[in-house]
């Protein structure tokens, strides 16, 4: 009795450990996870960074070279047509170094002695007219009597115009030495003489709108066509998008976007209203040179529901390229390359099965399926190296 209980305790334990050994050499199901293929619509765009920009800027700029007062406009003020934003003061002459200021004191004396001696013309001038009247009237007075003839009527006639042109002449040269005179007294007055100022040049705004940007503040010396400010309307705002070149020829004019990362609560949408025809170069945060063409996008929205963008603020637009309707979707993390292309694994009865596709278009999240898979059908997600075609799989977790 006591060998059959010894017998049948070691043939238990024997069965036992055959039992768990086998157990451990079971093949097990390798947690995954699943996704489900989709019929929808599969939109395919390109994003990148933009900033926002008031479609009209103005600069108003000094006409004259002159002394600019303090500017008291600030960003974000409002301005109304022919407001005066800023004023500036005419140049004062500058100073004359010693050689320059003997030429010109010279150059006034010269200007005097000539109007003196105009002004004598002048004054002989009138003699002669005065002479050539008298003789005028005695001729004339003679001629009523028939004492003289009518030709010496019309010689003192002559004399007397040609008298009186002779004095319009010389009151006339008098002027231009007066003229020449003030001019060399100009040259030679000093920085800050009243005497040559001309007044004070406003600087008015063209357009009802707002100031984008103080460019002068404090009171300072501005050349003839230096900026001072900068004005646009903000409700006047359009997105420029900087996309690679590979991007940009993929977009047509008309295309929807949507602005992202902008700052304030839900999406904007967006139309593309331009892409301009040359590139630039830009070099990347890595320092990677980039072709990049600048897309232009106005905004669709009522402008009350981006009030709070103003210009030059960043945003993240992106594009639509491509659009399908009613489209088999499957996720790109399902999907991997093998020898012979795209593939991926579907479940059968918690087995994965090894399908060739075909893939279309991608949007870098979802993949248009051209053949391969049908919708309602699960997927595994990354799957890893232990999983193979037949392997069993179960949900993680």
């Amino acid at each position: 009795m006591k060998l059959r209980f010894r017998t049948i305790f070691w043939a238990a334990a024997g069965i036992v450990l055959v039992l768990a050994i086998g157990w451990s050499f079971m093949p097990r199901p390798v947690p995954a996870d699943f996704a489900q293929v989709q019929r929808g619509t599969l939109v395919v765009t390109v994003q990148d960074e933009g900033y926002t920009r008031v479609r009209e800027v103005y600069t108003v700029s000094a006409p004259v070279g002159g002394r600019l007062l303090r500017v008291e406009a600030e960003p974000g003020d409002p301005v109304a047509i022919g407001e005066t934003l800023a004023n500036i003061l005419p140049s004062d002459p500058a100073f004359l170094d010693a050689r320059s200021q003997g030429e010109a004191e010279a150059a006034q004396q010269a200007a005097e002695a000539l109007l003196g001696f105009a002004n004598a013309e002048v004054a002989q001038a009138e003699a002669q007219v005065e002479y050539a009247r008298t003789e005028m009237r005695r001729v004339s007075t003679l001629a009523e009597r028939g004492t003289v003839s009518q030709g010496a009527v019309d010689r003192a006639r002559l004399e007397l115009r040609s008298a009186e042109a002779a004095l319009s002449t010389a009151r006339a040269n008098v002027r231009a030495r007066t003229a020449e005179r003030d001019a060399a007294a100009a040259r030679l007055m000093e920085p800050g003489d009243n005497g040559f100022a001309r007044g004070v040049v406003n600087l008015t705004s063209p357009i009802d709108g707002r100031v984008l940007r103080r460019l002068q503040e404090s009171e300072t010396v501005l050349q003839p066509g230096e900026p001072v400010l900068e004005l646009g309307d903000p409700r006047d705002l359009e997105i420029v998008a900087e996309l690679l070149s590979t991007d940009a020829v993929r977009i047509v004019e008309g295309a929807n976007a949507t602005i992202e990362a902008w700052g304030g609560e839900g999406v904007l949408n967006a139309r593309v209203r331009r892409i301009e025809p040359t590139g630039f170069l830009k070099i990347s945060a890595l320092g990677v040179e980039e072709q990049r063409v600048n897309v232009i996008l106005d905004l669709t929205d009522p402008p009350e529901s981006w009030a709070s963008l103003g210009h030059g603020f960043r945003v993240e637009p992106r594009i639509e390229v491509w659009r399908g309707e009613d489209e088999i979707i499957a996720p790109i993390a399902a999907l991997f390359r093998t020898t012979e292309g795209w593939a991926c694994f579907v479940t059968q009865g918690g087995r994965a099965e090894l399908r060739r596709v075909e893939l279309g278009r991608s949007n870098g999240i979802d993949a248009q399926i051209l053949s391969g898979l049908d919708a309602g059908e699960t997927l595994v997600l990354y799957p890893s190296d232990r999983i193979s075609d037949g392997a069993q799989v179960r949900a993680r977790g």
